[in-house]
């Protein structure tokens, strides 16, 4: 369950910094508001998360599954460039999250 909670809190973040994109510096009201939503949802899921795993493995976790999830969204969907520098760091970030995740078994 606490891995649900985790991947909750991944997703809401990921759409928080979306919809920052579309805020337009905030001076979009909708987008600016599903930002807001996004990060309180995020940081709600994440503190239930820490009540039964550690805080180095579930913050590892929530950033790094959530910057990879990001850059990937950017690459794809928005137009940001694909170099081969960008794909070996979402590799080395997801490979970084694994291990953590394998070191919090223990």
């Amino acid at each position: 369950m606490v891995y649900l909670t985790l991947a909750s809190a991944i997703l809401a973040e990921v759409l928080g910094t979306t919809a920052m994109k579309y805020s337009d510096g905030f001076t979009r009201l909708w987008p600016s508001l599903g930002t807001a939503a996004g990060y309180l949802v995020a940081f709600a899921l994440l503190a239930q998360t820490l009540k039964t795993m550690g805080v180095g493995t579930a913050y590892a976790i929530w950033s790094g599954a959530g910057t990879a999830a990001i850059a990937a969204i950017g690459m794809v969907f928005l137009g940001e460039p694909v170099t081969a520098l960008k794909i070996l760091g979402l590799l080395l970030v997801v490979a970084g999250v694994v291990v953590l995740n394998l070191g919090g078994l223990h």
